[in-house]
């Protein structure tokens, strides 16, 4: 079978590799898509280099079909549609507080372990999430991320009739504004790349441009004074965090959606003149991936919209050399068959 490993100094390479047999507990997968992940273009960077182990296959946004089961597994057979939450929380003890998702000793898989950039991948069944016969496998590829944006939104406590601002109109920041209009939320979009602009515009969303337009003044005047019940920070830049605490409202939340390396500044004066509340926000929890799937397979939101091009599996180098040069692009699906 076909794998691609990741070889370090921004470089992949397709290699054959034999197809194994699942160990006891795992299953094998025939991988049907694998999207790109903001954290596998930092290990295509050079970033996470002292993490990932190399050479690694990496990738962690999939879809497939299980191929084979491994003695003990009987809650799914082959021949199911599946996706994978790449969480190997075996390293959980007591003082996580049974927050599995991010427990001390957690491991990514598709980082930590071999992912699913490959024809085929054997992983432990406790990771494992049914998906129904009629699911577009393609946009199955997007739950993971898609269970990102849920967790987000769920973190941030949102509801109906409550006005949430996304500050960030990328990949993650649109699908939390489609979950937070999932929930009944009025959502506005900031984002400064007009491409994206137009984009999240088409999709239907309320978008500012903060460069064009007072992002503050806006959101103020739709909401009569109140400002944002929810602010998530999606974009990942100063001028982002600056805004976020002006345009949330009296006990509003903000959600840091966004990863941030090293400390950055921030208005505490704001927390405590309006009560405002941070919020942090890492991966997903099982709760999440249910409503990731239920909406994928729903289909009322137009997530295939934000999926910008996919390539077959042996132009894997090809396919994170066009995102280093499409600034204007949104989520790159590897089709691994």
């Amino acid at each position: 079978m076909k794998a691609t490993v990741y070889a370090g100094n921004k470089t992949f390479s397709v290699v054959e590799k034999e197809i194994e047999a699942p160990v006891a507990g795992d299953v094998r997968i025939k991988v049907a898509y694998c999207g790109v992940c903001g954290t596998d273009v930092h290990i295509y960077h050079g970033m996470m280099d002292k993490r990932v182990q190399i050479p690694q296959i990496i990738g962690h946004e999939m879809s497939g079909i299980i191929d084979a089961v491994g003695e003990g597994v009987s809650d799914f057979k082959v021949g199911d549609k599946i996706t994978v939450r790449p969480l190997d929380n075996r390293g959980e003890v007591a003082s996580d507080k049974g927050y599995s998702h991010i427990a001390k000793k957690l491991k990514f898989i598709g980082v930590d372990s071999p992912g699913a950039m490959q024809q085929y991948w054997n992983v432990p069944a406790f990771t494992l999430h049914k998906l129904k016969e009629t699911t577009d496998l393609k946009l199955a590829a997007l739950i993971e991320p898609l269970s990102v944006a849920c967790h987000d939104v769920r973190r941030g406590g949102l509801k109906a009739g409550e006005t949430a601002v996304v500050s960030g109109g990328g990949p993650i920041g649109l699908l939390v504004a489609m979950v937070a209009k999932s929930k009944g939320a009025n959502v506005i979009i900031s984002e400064v790349n007009e491409l994206r602009v137009k984009m999240a515009e088409e999709m239907g969303f309320e978008v500012v441009n903060p460069i064009k337009t007072n992002l503050v003044e806006y959101v103020e005047k739709k909401t009569n004074g109140a400002l944002a019940d929810v602010v998530f920070e999606v974009a990942g830049v100063q001028a982002s965090l600056d805004v976020v605490t002006e345009v949330a409202g009296i006990r509003g939340r903000i959600v840091l959606v966004a990863i941030y390396g090293e400390p950055k500044p921030v208005n505490l004066f704001k927390f405590f003149w309006k009560e405002l509340t941070l919020i942090g926000a890492r991966v997903y929890e099982k709760e999440d991936y249910e409503e990731s799937i239920r909406l994928v397979t729903e289909n009322k939101y137009p997530f295939e919209t934000i999926i910008t091009d996919t390539k077959p599996l042996d132009q894997i180098q090809e396919l994170f050399e066009s995102i280093d040069t499409n600034a204007n692009g949104m989520k790159f699906l590897v089709d691994c068959q």
